[in-house]
């Protein structure tokens, strides 16, 4: 991956088209090489979940509604979506140097998953709060992350003991990694034993999007 690194490095000081336009070459074996881990990520999480769907997203910025008008994203990144009904959560890795970093979670629920995973919480938050307070959780996340109100969702109160897990509007675990992490031997690894640390978090939050308040499936056997 030190391929990868000094190409990130390298546009972060050149970040426009003329300078791209004369590594076209360099950034093709950049991709390249990105994907081969990718691909050794993806087989790695095969052995232990389903995924459906994987993504290597591209490196050309959306600058038509951004201040920031620079083409490129610093950055190369890959993700990878559970398969059916019952396996929600997706996997998300960024590399970019001195800030990448592995997440995963429920980045943009609608409004009806989000009322459900609230009712849901709310009904039992000690289910949640243990396994983000586990030692293993905490040591590999830190915690539950996300965008969060400034107060009470509509239909919730203040008062509610489960009030601190409510607010949130989205439910993302991340972990920061280091550019010896990158550059390890041993990346895909390191990404998929994280990705396995989710997955007590996944397991319930794909239980209670996949049934009602009182546990009966919300989808037909």
């Amino acid at each position: 991956m030190q391929e990868v690194i000094d190409f990130l490095n390298a546009l972060a000081a050149n970040n426009n088209r003329d300078w791209f336009d004369t590594q076209k070459q360099r950034f093709a074996e950049v991709k390249d090489v990105f994907a081969a881990q990718h691909a050794d990520i993806k087989a790695l999480l095969a052995q232990h979940d389903e995924i459906e769907k994987d993504k290597v997203y591209r490196i050309y910025r959306d600058v038509r509604f951004s201040k920031d008008k620079t083409p490129y994203k610093r950055h190369l990144a890959g993700s990878f979506r559970r398969a059916g009904h019952y396996r929600r959560g997706g996997y998300y890795y960024q590399v970019q140097p001195g800030g990448s970093y592995i997440a995963g979670g429920f980045f943009g629920p609608n409004a009806q998953d989000l009322l459900h995973i609230r009712k849901q919480i709310q009904q039992e938050p000690e289910e949640l709060r243990s396994i983000v307070s586990a030692p293993d959780f905490q040591q590999l996340f830190g915690g539950l992350q996300g965008e969060q109100l400034k107060t009470a969702p509509k239909g919730f109160e203040v008062s509610d003991p489960a009030i601190d897990l409510l607010r949130y509007k989205q439910f993302i675990v991340r972990r920061p990694l280091t550019d010896g992490e990158v550059l390890s031997e041993t990346f895909p690894q390191i990404v998929d034993e994280t990705f396995k640390g989710m997955r007590p978090f996944f397991d319930y939050m794909s239980e209670i999007l996949t049934t009602d308040l009182n546990g009966e499936s919300l989808y037909d056997e």
